[in-house]
């Protein structure tokens, strides 16, 4: 294979995201998972009300639907594409768009369908990192080849690999990119801020079921997932880290499998280099090597924000505006620029493993996250249009009472589990 030609290939990918700044837009994946409402454990896939009926009822009333042999795996109606993670956690993609507005309304459009289908099954969405009842050995695996390729290979990777794939949660931001040096800019700011975020949005207070006593489960978990596809991307927070230091990242790692001619091909242990035929491939090839690699964040045409636990309504749409409000405001983002100019990769693991134990008290560089957690809220807000700053409130008001949704669950626990986890059900 010719390396320079794979990598100009994978940077002429990235570099077709370009936007002007008027177009640029936010992209957002939700995942939930399903559950009972008396116990609270998970709806599997398979069986009478299974997460596949579920599916078919939603493609009875107008969803478009997507087969794997007799399985049906995804949905899609107007700007909204229901998927399935491989424990069967339900995520929702909505269409980017510019407006906070127009994300919302489609995201509530979505439960004010689904959510009276769950009700006659008595069963609901619940918004957690971390599944809170279920055990990941009595989950089965969603039926699709790519997971069970994934399932596979995870078996000589890390520890906690399996608990990813099967009992984790989360919120996806997707943020766009004016050229490489904008690129660059906003690489290194969101990476740089990966444990903040992966403490100001840290909800996850059981694990197996049981009292999770530390902090940061969902990061943990990354952690110990696969060294190759998880952390902050290699060289993220090098000065010259540019587009062909991603694609770099992507073709020195094994990608698992990759799709030739629309069919999977199982690769094991080769790199992306050793399969990657830049002089003839097609597009979704390359889209598919480009997912099969989860760093903190994520390069596509679009720069992925993956730190962020699952968390309901309206809080979730707070971190879409932080985020809007950081990165698509130019003083915020030189400001938060300047801030994180001096930080290596040593000091972001350094503050992952104090965050474990202290959570917002950890600190990093001279102050702890809370405080920098406020500082960053309060940068966002003054950085939005006046018709969205209110989509921040829910954040605002949480951290100016020193907390997160770890903890808000933790003071409610002395009520049981369900009462504490109830403000993280969704309602219509």
């Amino acid at each position: 294979m010719d390396y320079n030609r794979q990598v100009e290939e994978i940077v002429k990918y990235i570099k077709d995201g370009e936007k002007k700044e008027e177009d640029f837009k936010i992209g957002i994946e939700f995942e939930h998972f399903v559950i009972y409402k008396d116990t609270f454990k998970t709806v599997s896939y398979y069986g009478e009300n299974g997460v596949a009926e579920t599916l078919k009822d939603l493609e009875k009333s107008g969803w478009n639907s997507k087969y794997e042999g007799e399985y049906i795996l995804e949905l899609g109606k107007g700007n909204k594409t229901i998927t399935l993670e491989p424990g069967s956690q339900l995520e929702l993609s909505l269409s980017a768009d510019r407006s906070i507005k127009n994300i919302e309304k489609g995201y509530l459009e979505f439960l004010k369908e689904l959510i009276p289908i769950l009700d006659s099954k008595n069963q609901a969405l619940i918004a957690v990192g971390y599944h809170p009842v279920t055990k990941i050995d009595e989950i089965k695996l969603l039926p699709k080849k790519r997971y069970d390729y994934m399932f596979e290979y995870f078996k000589k990777r890390g520890s906690h690999a399996h608990n990813m794939m099967k009992g984790t949660a989360a919120l996806q931001v997707s943020m766009d990119y004016k050229d490489e040096e904008d690129y660059k800019k906003k690489f290194r700011v969101t990476n740089a801020l990966s444990p903040i975020m992966y403490s100001l949005f840290e909800n996850a207070v059981f694990f197996e079921g049981e009292r999770y006593e530390k902090h940061n489960l969902r990061a943990f978990i990354w952690k110990n997932c696969d060294t190759n596809r998880s952390g902050v991307a290699e060289g993220a927070l090098d000065e010259s880290f540019n587009y062909e230091s991603y694609a770099k990242y992507i073709l020195n790692r094994p990608p698992i499998f990759t799709i030739k001619k629309g069919k999977l091909e199982f690769t094991d242990e080769k790199l992306v280099k050793e399969v990657f035929n830049p002089k003839d491939y097609e597009k979704e090839e390359l889209e598919h090597l480009l997912t099969m690699f989860f760093p903190d964040v994520r390069t596509k045409t679009f720069i992925e924000i993956r730190m962020m636990d699952s968390i309901p309504y309206p809080l979730n749409f707070a971190v879409v505006a932080l985020w809007k409000g950081l990165l698509y405001n130019k003083e915020n983002l030189d400001i938060v620029y300047e801030y994180t100019k001096d930080i290596n990769i040593e000091d972001v693991e350094k503050t992952k493993e104090e965050m474990f134990e202290l959570g917002l008290n950890a600190h990093y560089k001279d102050k702890s996250i809370l405080e920098l957690g406020k500082w960053l809220v309060s940068l966002a807000k003054n950085g939005l249009d006046e018709d969205e700053v209110p989509y921040i409130y829910p954040l605002e008001g949480m951290v100016s009472e020193d907390t997160n949704p770890y903890k808000i669950t933790e003071e409610m626990l002395g009520q049981g589990k369900k009462k504490a986890l109830d403000w993280c059900v969704l309602k219509e």
